[in-house]
């Protein structure tokens, strides 16, 4: 492992730890050059996922594409950006044990949606004026009614 503040590859693992469910290593490490710490990850590979986008585009998935969409949507909301991480792990695992090499950008969406409607109905509703691509202020309202609906049935 290269060191990236000084580029050496002499290092030692000072502390190993599971993270995100079991599904990765975090591993940080003390250059011995330059005495510097950093921290790598370690996690399976697997067969890279495709997005197949709304326009029929393709391209490979980016688990920090998913986990900054869910951060905007969380923007000045009590979440913990480590709740955030383990949510985007979630989906991804989701995503991976489907099997599916090919993923359409509305199902990652709708999971996003699904994720965000548990946690947060600010959030949730920030995600889908976004992703709904709402046209107008009463479809907007709608989606509000509908919240507001469920909210009630769970009381």
């Amino acid at each position: 492992m290269r060191c990236p503040y000084c580029g050496s590859t002499e290092n030692r693992v000072t502390d190993s730890r599971s993270a995100e469910d079991d599904n990765a290593i975090r591993r940080r490490r003390e250059c011995l050059d330059c005495g510097k710490r950093f921290t790598t990850w370690e996690r399976t590979e697997f067969v890279p996922l495709t997005v197949i986008k709304k326009d029929g585009m393709r391209e490979p998935f980016d688990r920090s594409k998913l986990l900054s969409g869910l951060m905007k949507a969380c923007y000045k909301r009590p979440i913990s950006v480590e709740v955030l991480k383990d949510k985007t792990s979630e989906i991804e695992w989701e995503l991976i044990r489907s099997g599916e090499t090919e993923i359409p950008a509305r199902t990652i969406g709708e999971r996003c949606m699904s994720v965000l409607e548990e946690l947060d109905q600010i959030a949730y509703v920030r995600f889908a004026s976004v992703y709904r691509e709402f046209k107008d202020a009463e479809s907007f309202m709608n989606e509000l009614r509908k919240i507001m609906d469920s909210s009630a049935k769970s009381e």
